[in-house]
């Protein structure tokens, strides 16, 4: 059963067409590129962000989604990305996910209502993450006027990118952060193309799209008219699997253990302490191009934190990205508990992937901390990496 419209909240400049409803952030966008918005002050909207207005879950109850899950007789094609496993996936019950996934478009995990930010690529990099700071989101569309057409998007990493190059010390403020335009930094051209999904096509295709292109974020766009609706993530995907999950068949591999099941990254995990400076931590984001790094205690090797690419984005919040000379544990004093007790979400080697899945999805986190017995990191298992397992590993044939 198809909801109603989306309506989302736009903010763009010479963007497409569209009679969606408009918020203050437009007003707030007006306000910096007229200059009269005080970047020097201190709001008190702008608070330490916790998670993206994206993790709100506005998807209707399963009822309404349609009860009858009738799904299509016809074998899929056989798909592998290579994830390692001992475990072989060859019975007709490990397959329920992609098929589930099959049957599904992405329109439907679409919220009846959303917020979604566009920018004009003209628009200047500084407010263009200030705007994504006071929308509480991680990424934007990017739009050109010139061509007419949407080529890319503005994300946290962008802003990780920006400030590991142009960055010296807390004596010499950032230049380029304050010059450059979003067209400039990224590199826009005419032949420029957004990677992004039409909303008929399957929730299996759109899985498969960001797995294999090693993005987090995938635009759907209305074909006809070019709007935007959304914005898939994994997050939003296993949501709305999880949603339907006690009333699928359970796959065998759900009640194995993470140990037999290795999903997940087990070596060369990129590790910092409190005392790390934040500049370093950006360095390892980028040149080791992970998105989190475990926080640990010198002394005991347990882990106490995690510093994750989010987090950055507080540096922004706190108009503190000009000295990245602190360290890893003053840039998250910052930040609120990430659970009631303020203790670090991990799983750990003996929990079975039902256990795990379930944790993550109600945590709303992008990954879970490895640990063993004695709370030392042993790995990091992501959601693209649980999505990857359950959903496009097994065997189609």
């Amino acid at each position: 059963m198809r909801r109603n419209n989306t309506e989302n909240e736009s903010v763009q400049s010479g963007g497409p067409t569209n009679p969606l409803t408009r918020s203050r952030s437009e007003k707030l966008l007006k306000m910096m590129s007229s200059g009269t918005f005080d970047e020097s002050r201190k709001d008190d909207n702008f608070q330490p962000l916790t998670r993206s207005d994206e993790m709100a879950d506005l998807t209707e109850d399963p009822e309404l989604l349609g009860n009858e899950m009738n799904y299509s007789t016809e074998k899929m094609d056989a798909l592998s990305l290579g994830v390692a496993s001992d475990i072989s996936l060859c019975e007709d019950d490990d397959k329920v996910y992609a098929k589930f996934m099959k049957e599904h478009e992405c329109y439907d995990l679409i919220p009846k209502s959303s917020k979604l930010v566009v920018f004009d690529t003209k628009l200047s990099v500084k407010k263009a993450f200030y705007a994504l700071v006071a929308n509480g989101l991680r990424a934007a569309p990017l739009w050109n006027t010139k061509s007419q057409q949407f080529v890319g998007m503005l994300t946290i990493t962008d802003f990780i990118n920006i400030l590991h190059t142009y960055y010296k010390s807390p004596t010499i403020k950032m230049q380029e952060v304050e010059e450059h335009i979003i067209e400039t930094w990224k590199n826009i051209t005419a032949h420029s193309r957004l990677i992004s999904i039409n909303p008929q096509a399957s929730l299996y295709e759109g899985l498969k799209i960001l797995i294999e292109n090693k993005i987090h974020r995938l635009p759907i766009i209305e074909r006809v008219e070019g709007n935007p609706l959304y914005i898939l993530t994994h997050k939003r995907i296993l949501k709305f699997l999880n949603l339907f999950m006690s009333e699928l068949d359970r796959p065998s591999f759900m009640e194995k253990s993470l140990e037999e099941l290795r999903v997940g990254t087990y070596d060369n995990i990129c590790t910092v302490t409190g005392d790390t400076p934040i500049i370093q931590a950006l360095r390892m984001f980028v040149e080791k191009r992970v998105s989190a790094l475990p926080v640990i205690d010198p002394m005991t090797g347990k882990v106490v934190d995690v510093y994750a690419k989010f987090d950055v984005i507080n540096l922004a919040v706190q108009r503190s990205y000009n000295n990245l000379d602190v360290t890893v544990k003053q840039a998250l004093s910052h930040r609120p508990l990430r659970s009631p007790d303020g203790t670090v979400l991990r799983c750990y080697l003996h929990e079975t992937l039902n256990v795990i899945i379930d944790r993550v999805v109600q945590a709303e986190v992008h990954r879970l901390v490895v640990v063993n017995s004695n709370d030392v990191v042993a790995g990091i298992i992501s959601l693209s990496d649980i999505l990857a397992f359950i959903v496009l590993r097994p065997q189609l044939t």
